[in-house]
């Protein structure tokens, strides 16, 4: 039984978008052992993927583990390199599969990167060209076995953080897109990690919520996929809460400011829809990106009712 080691050292919605090719690797090679390099929170979705095995613990391009060393392969799913493919090589696997870089003369006759290419596409693409069937449809996960919070069930989930303040859309049109949802008769809760807590309570309160109604730090990765997986609806940015509700299946609204949903996107469907200016900019940036603030309120209602 070989080692096959996949690199995608990434967050949340990294990983989601990244199964299908995690998939391939997994069906083109059934009887080996396959070992995902990522952050270790993410082992519990990455198993429920049945793309991997397990989950070594991995910081972004950190050194792999010396138990990932000598693989037989090795997929660099992380990045264009440089910097991963020589992390990648250094750990001296039997072969690697990996993006060409010039600065990288062993991937000199490797698949050539594309810019803009939607992020499923182009990790699929990678395998279709080293020879490996993949499928960038192949994205939908099973509901976990962990129970959802009894307040999510059937719920519309509003998820007002994102990694960076270029990604959030104003808490207040949160809050109004809650109240209204509320006022039509819908259980509301709204979500984050224990640092986003104060955001949920402000939305929350804003929104006239009661106070059960925020789980933000109060779930575990897991138990946040379980109530996405039980929820009636998403509502979020551009984040990985959104590819959860792609992944399970769960109409939502995504909304897109400095990255287009031609890159990061939910396949074209009308359970997923999608609000988007049409302006790239910075996806690190410390402020609130303007394509994403001219998205209004009311315009994310429309659209949030036009999901099937």
């Amino acid at each position: 039984m070989a080692l096959i080691v996949t690199l995608r050292a990434l967050g949340l919605g990294d990983l989601l978008a990244g199964i299908p090719a995690l998939r391939a690797v997994r069906a083109a090679f059934p009887g080996d052992r396959h070992v995902l390099a990522a952050p270790a929170a993410l082992e519990p979705l990455a198993l429920l993927s049945g793309a991997v095995d397990a989950v070594t613990d991995t910081a972004e391009l950190a050194p792999l583990a010396p138990g990932l060393h000598h693989a037989g392969l090795l997929v660099n799913l992380h990045g264009s390199g440089p910097q991963s493919h020589r992390i990648a090589l250094g750990t001296r696997p039997q072969r690697l599969i990996a993006f060409a870089h010039p600065d990288v003369p062993q991937t000199a006759f490797a698949p050539r990167w594309r810019n803009r290419e939607h992020e499923r596409e182009r990790w699929c693409r990678l395998l279709r060209e080293s020879g490996i069937p993949a499928d960038p449809a192949h994205l939908s996960l099973r509901p976990p076995d962990a129970d959802p919070p009894a307040r999510a069930v059937g719920a519309t989930v509003v998820h007002p953080g994102a990694a960076s303040p270029a990604r959030r859309w104003p808490a207040e049109r949160f809050a109004r897109l809650a109240r209204v949802e509320r006022e039509h008769g819908r259980d509301v809760v709204v979500t984050g990690s224990a640092e986003e807590r104060p955001l949920a309570e402000a939305v929350a309160r804003q929104a006239g919520l009661p106070p059960g109604a925020v789980l933000a730090g109060r779930t575990d990765l897991i138990t946040l996929a379980a109530a996405v997986a039980a929820a009636g609806c998403v509502v979020s940015g551009d984040t990985g809460v959104a590819h959860l509700a792609v992944a399970f299946g769960t109409p939502s609204l995504t909304l897109f400011g400095p990255v287009a949903p031609a890159e990061w996107g939910p396949p074209p469907s009308g359970r997923h829809r999608v609000l988007w200016r049409g302006r790239r900019g910075d996806p690190h940036g410390s402020e609130v990106d303007p394509g994403l603030y001219a998205i209004d309120a009311d315009e994310a209602l429309l659209e949030l009712n036009r999901v099937s």
